[in-house]
């Protein structure tokens, strides 16, 4: 890091939590909430599956858990092989650097990876996973059992104090899931999908903010151009700082028993994006990554900004705009982003996803006109950094190291 920046650990896999589990590992998305005289919540996910047993929150502590919790957990695997993913919630104060609580928060679930915070303040945890129920065997000759179809986002209370009854939220569709943000205005939520080929999405609920009750799934279009792939891998289809007119396409059958929600949303003329991961509100727009995109395939960012009528009948009369706003080559800083946040001075702060061993992981500063730095390089391990966010006073920044996993708060003098 630079000069006069320190960073303490905030969480590690295998620490022991308030509720006896252990800390799981593969700690990924994550968001910061306002706690108690200055205490911060962080809710981080976990992108585990139910191979994970020594990395999970269980191991061989199933069989002892209590009846009442065990029912919480959304998959339990019939007691042998439950899901491993989900979240945690960690009480930290600033003010001492000390982790004061942790425990399991959402449990059952598989491979959660990033997600997005809401402005009702819960955690939006998605499964960027698409498994059915029924034994299966692992491309490691392991057998497994899943009680439940699995795909889908969970909702989490900063205010829980215990784990939280895992229900999804079938409505906003079954896909590898990757991230969340929520248009505050008009209770909009976009989402994001982890494939070479994924679609934009956004979910109209019915009442904003009770995503439970139900809603509409779309993906978005670009105007004029159906069915174009903004790879930029073998033509530059889509030039830097250009927007472009967006519309929105209306999807069926989004709890599908089959994985093919992309492809028919493309079909019906729907954008595919190479890989869109990472996804955060950018001051009133949506930044979004691409972590394969470009000639050179080592990421794309997009930012979304939506109609002053977003999710109306009027929107056409103004429309959402689609910008490419970085394009990633080996010269470059960035190479792979994946997850994002915005600083409270206006920058785009990124996770680098990258088999650049030279150089690690890193997390790379993007101003608004486009120049790039280094913030921290992750010289600890070869593994990603992920669940990049600042604590709500700004002073403190979150992230994680994903493996083993391990979370870190860094101080120091951040710009103003």
């Amino acid at each position: 890091m630079p000069e006069g920046f320190n960073y303490k650990v905030v969480s590690r896999r295998g620490e022991l939590m308030a509720d006896g589990l252990p800390v799981p590992g593969a700690h990924d998305g994550m968001a910061a909430f306002d706690g108690r005289e200055g205490r911060v919540i962080l809710i981080c996910n976990h992108e585990l599956t139910p191979l994970s047993v020594f990395s999970g929150p269980f191991a061989e502590k199933l069989a002892s858990l209590p009846e009442g919790l065990k029912r919480r957990l959304y998959d339990r695997g019939a007691d042998l092989t439950p899901g491993a993913g989900g979240t945690t919630t960690t009480i930290y104060n600033p003010q001492s650097g000390e982790t004061e609580q942790q425990f399991l928060s959402l449990g059952g679930t598989d491979t959660n990876c990033a997600g997005g915070k809401t402005p009702w303040n819960s955690w939006l945890s998605c499964e960027e996973s698409f498994s059915d129920p029924g034994p299966a065997l692992s491309n490691l000759g392991i057998r497994i059992t899943r009680e439940c179809a699995h795909g889908y986002v969970f909702e989490v209370p900063a205010s829980a104090s215990e784990l939280v009854k895992a229900v999804p939220i079938k409505a906003m569709g079954r896909f590898e899931h990757e991230a969340a943000a929520v248009h505050a205005a008009s209770g909009v939520v976009y989402l994001t999908e982890d494939q070479w080929h994924s679609l934009f999405y956004r979910f109209l609920p019915d009442v904003p903010g009770e995503l439970h009750r139900g809603g509409r799934l779309q993906a978005l279009a670009i105007q004029g151009r159906p069915s174009m792939a903004t790879h930029n891998w073998d033509s530059s289809e889509i030039r830097l700082n250009e927007p472009l007119d967006t519309r929105w396409i209306d999807l069926e059958n989004v709890d599908s028993a089959v994985n093919d929600l992309r492809l028919r949303g493309a079909a019906l003329g729907a954008a595919t994006f190479a890989r869109s991961e990472g996804l955060t509100d950018a001051g009133g727009e949506f930044a979004f990554t691409c972590t394969i995109g470009g000639p050179d395939r080592v990421g794309q960012i997009f930012s979304y900004k939506p109609s002053p009528f977003e999710g109306s009948a009027a929107e056409q009369e103004r429309p959402g705009k689609l910008t490419l706003i970085a394009e990633a080559n080996p010269d470059s800083l960035l190479q792979n982003c994946d997850n994002l946040t915005m600083a409270p001075w206006g920058d785009l702060i990124v996770c680098e996803d990258t088999e650049d061993s030279a150089n690690h992981c890193a997390l790379i500063g993007i101003r608004p006109d486009g120049g790039q730095y280094m913030i921290a390089n992750n010289a600890y391990s070869d593994s990603e950094l992920a669940g990049v966010c600042f604590s709500p006073d700004g002073k403190t920044l979150f992230v994680n190291i994903q493996y083993p996993g391990i979370t870190i708060a860094i101080t120091g003098p951040w710009p103003s």
